[in-house]
């Protein structure tokens, strides 16, 4: 199997620049695992904080060296989850959303390393000034949460601004070898997935969540604010959840005022949708790469076409040069 060297596998010790995205819930111990096993670096989905969850996650994992991610502004409402992921000496810690700073330089104290994911240049410089390790840089395209750069103008200037203190991993609308190549040419180090990895065989997610995200193209996504609302989830500005479209939103998405005065029995309703399957209200998390995303395979598999084809691209890309 082809496999590309670069600073992140150096850093982190592993075959392939690629890191699966800790997704809320879809993230367990078992996608992680299947990740860290073929190469790359699985992270744990620590979400909005569950002990016994995580705990679960972490004994799903076995013996592979996975990392873990939190949702900072989450976290900060409950930070023994910390102390809690550390004491299973994770690969690393990713932070995501909000002021790390004091999360930073615990993990780093314990020697684990940091990684922390931004949304633009400005909070790459703080990221590299708290000490992170490894600075994602999340651009709009990608699913679930995140602001409005665009991956490509974003990364490069993540590099400019900050790659000569940390590693910087490029996100956002990357689902196979050819987005993996175009962020090395950026100047990225490595790719964190998302997406793809929502469809692998190992994720959490229901089979119908799968066909969706299979039949959707990324022109259909849309960005809002309701599935946060009816979840009870304060999100702060300017993060919007990322997700196909459904019934539900199409009914409350302009009429969040409405939706906050029926609060409760609004959430009754999402999470009854989530015990039936019913997708119709609840939630798809996916990003535009979703339309690059034809099958649902293993994770190990998800990986070796991505760097095969990866450095094919790169390898046809020089080709070009005279």
């Amino acid at each position: 199997m082809s496999s590309l060297q670069t600073r992140l596998t150096e850093f982190l010790n592993i075959e392939h620049p690629i890191i699966s995205a800790p997704m809320a819930f879809a993230a367990t111990g078992q996608l992680a695992a299947a990740v860290s096993a073929a190469g790359g670096l699985g992270l744990i989905g620590g979400g909005y904080g569950d002990a016994d969850w995580l705990t679960a996650a972490f004994d799903e994992s076995g013996n592979q060296p996975v990392g873990c991610g939190f949702i900072t502004w989450s976290l900060a409402e409950n930070p023994s989850l910390l102390d809690l992921a550390l004491e299973r000496s994770p690969q690393a810690m990713m932070f995501s959303f909000g002021d790390a700073s004091t999360f930073v330089e615990k993990t780093k104290a314990q020697g684990i390393k940091s990684i922390c994911q931004v949304q633009s240049v400005a909070q790459a410089i703080e990221a590299a000034k708290w000490g992170a390790d490894i600075i994602i840089a999340q651009g709009s395209e990608a699913g679930g949460h995140g602001a409005i750069r665009a991956t490509l103008p974003l990364v490069p200037a993540i590099v400019d601004a900050v790659g000569d203190r940390s590693i910087v991993v490029a996100a956002g609308g990357i689902a196979d070898g050819r987005g993996l190549a175009a962020a090395l040419t950026l100047g990225a180090e490595g790719v964190l997935m998302g997406t793809r990895f929502y469809c692998a065989s190992e994720a959490a997610v229901d089979e119908e969540a799968h066909d969706l995200a299979i039949d959707a193209t990324g022109d259909n996504t849309v960005k809002s604010s309701v599935i946060d609302h009816v979840r009870g989830k304060n999100w702060p500005s300017p993060y919007k959840l990322h997700t196909l479209p459904n019934v539900y939103l199409d009914k409350w998405h302009g009429n969040e005022e409405a939706l906050i005065a029926r609060a409760d029995e609004e959430m009754a309703t999402y999470d009854q949708a989530g015990v039936v399957r019913d997708y119709n209200t609840r939630a798809v998390i996916v990003g535009e790469g979703v339309g690059l995303v034809a099958s649902t395979e293993p994770a190990a598999a998800i990986i070796e076409n991505c760097v095969a084809e990866a450095v094919g691209s790169l390898r046809g890309s020089f080709a070009l040069v005279r």
